[in-house]
Order: structure tokens, then sequence, then C-alpha cells
């Protein structure tokens, strides 16, 4: 099955190198630049040249013809996008490659597709993943849920190369949710490590973290048991650690008061106001990811956020 991937972001320029390994692919900017002529996205994924079998075009109507559609627009855009282009994208498989929750709707990327492209056939790919070791080929397990499973083997079949491993699943809601939520637990943790709070605040901040996530979760009903798996812990273990998170990084710049990279996509930040919005309405206890949303609409600072945790009445684990 022929395979397109919209969006030369890192992630969506990334994923479309590997997945050339199996057949040609089509990688669609938005803003050609050099790309077709350097054969290598030097802007956003640097020293990680294109396979032959790699397409790169700024036709959007070109890139559209493939069976399967790779969906690497920020999420925040997603339903603009797929508003914009609901004729060309009628009918096919598209598969969400964005984390978060939408802010305007409360909505996952799952949902979005469902809504704005009713015929297409949606699925999300998520899970521990950052862009440069795809591209690199460093062996790389996500999760592709999609909540018919026929589709979903198929889909599995497609995209799994030599070094992308994908494992399936049909909760959508469940492996949206992890996604989604893992990136505001980061930025909690983030600014722990920047205010210089130490390790122990950060393992601290993870596992109180995880235990939101499950609690939102059964609340929309998902299976719990996708929250454990690489959608959910696996994804939350590699954000909350690692300076190659966008949240991370934003996270720590919060705590450490220095410059953020402008122009920087961080899917957590919308999450976070979203999810706590949602927690109000639905009194929720979603006590980070609150303090989150505040640290960002900086009616907090980091000194007085920890503080309103550790001050939370003491309860069983």
């Amino acid at each position: 099955m022929s395979v397109s991937v919209l969006g030369a972001g890192a992630f969506g320029t990334a994923l479309a190198i590997s997945l050339s390994q199996n057949s040609p692919v089509t990688l669609w900017a938005r803003e050609l630049g050099d790309m077709a002529d350097l054969r290598e996205n030097a802007k956003r994924l640097p020293n990680c040249p294109f396979p032959d079998a790699l397409a790169v075009t700024g036709e959007l109507k070109t890139a559209t013809l493939a069976d399967i559609i790779l969906l690497a627009v920020p999420m925040q855009k997603l339903r603009e996008f797929l508003t914009a282009h609901a004729d060309v994208l009628a009918g096919k498989a598209l598969v969400a490659c964005c984390k978060g929750i939408e802010l305007t709707s409360g909505c996952g990327p799952a949902e979005v597709i469902s809504q704005t492209a009713p015929s297409a056939k949606s699925a999300i790919l998520t899970g521990p993943s950052f862009a440069i070791d795809i591209a690199n080929g460093l062996p790389t397990a996500l999760t592709l849920a999609c909540a018919d499973d026929d589709t979903g083997k198929t889909l599995q079949a497609a995209l799994t190369t030599p070094t992308l491993r994908l494992y399936r699943t049909t909760d959508t809601v469940g492996a949206e949710l992890g996604g989604g939520l893992k990136n505001v637990i980061a930025i909690a943790c983030g600014a722990a490590i920047g205010a210089g709070l130490g390790e122990s605040a950060r393992a601290a901040l993870m596992t109180r973290g995880y235990a939101e996530m499950q609690r939102m979760a059964e609340h929309v009903g998902a299976q719990p048991d996708t929250l454990s798996g690489l959608s959910g812990f696996g994804d939350l273990t590699l954000t909350c650690t690692s300076n190659h998170s966008r949240n991370y990084r934003l996270g720590l710049s919060i705590g450490d008061g220095s410059r953020f990279e402008a122009g920087t996509t961080v899917e957590g930040a919308a999450t976070a106001r979203a999810v706590a919005n949602l927690a109000e309405r639905e009194r929720l206890d979603m006590p980070i990811t609150q303090v989150v949303a505040a640290l960002l609409d900086k009616r907090l600072d980091v000194q007085s956020a920890m503080r309103a945790l550790l001050n939370r009445p003491l309860k069983e684990e």
C-alpha cells in the first residue's frame, strides 16, 4: 500500500525516512524550500539524508493519492487542516502522528478525525520516540491505535519497518490520552529540574503524574492497561527524562528562567490548559496538571507550585 506523510517537521520527516525502507514514500511540505534539491530537511532534521525511495513534494493533491496518509501536523492545527482539505482526504486511511488534547474542544486526534473526516479510517501512531532516533534507524517501538482491528492489522503491517516496531490496540482513547498527558507531566518535571528541586522531586512528579493519567483515562472510559504500555508509561519515561523533549525543555526554561526557543511547537502547553479546564468541569483531581497550567499562565511560580503540591492533604497512595 502506498504511503504519504503530510507535514515535514522533524517527526514527519523521520517517519518518511524510516518508512521508505519498505517502499516508496511521499513527504508533503507546506514550505518545500530547498529540500528537494538538498535531499535533506536541513531546517527541521539536519544531517539525515533522504533515501532514494523518499519523494518530497509541495503539491498536496499529489501526496494525497496514497492509500495511507500520516498526519504529522500539530495537534492544535489538525482540525483546521482536515477541514480545509476534506475533499482529498475523504475515504483514506488517516493516521494521526500528533499528541495532545485540542484546547477548544477537549478532543484527541482520533476524535478530531472522526468529526472532520467521517468517511476516513482513523488511527493514531504514538509512543516513546524522538525524531532523530527514528531517522537514524535506531530501534523504536510505538503504539498504533485503531478502533477497527482489521484496519489496525493492515496499517500495522504496512507501517512496521526493520527498525520501527508497532504494537496494536483498539483503545484509541487511552492511546491519545497517554500521548497527550505525558507531555504535561514532562513540563512539570522540567520545571522541577530547572529550579534545582532534584531528581527525587522528578521521580515523585512522574509517579503521581502517572496516577493522574490513569485517573483521567478511567473517567473517560479508556482501558487501564493501555496507560501501562508504550503510549502511556513508556512515553512518560522518555519525555520526562530527556533534553530531546520539547515539553521537558519548556519546563526547564520555566524552572531556571531561561529563554525558550521561539517558534517551537510544544503540544503539552495547550494540553495542560485543556485538561485543567476539563478536570475543573468534571471535578477530577488533577493537581499536577492544574499546577502546570498555572505555571504556563504565570499565575504561579515554581516554588509556589511545589508548595501547593506538598501542602495537599495527606492520603493513601
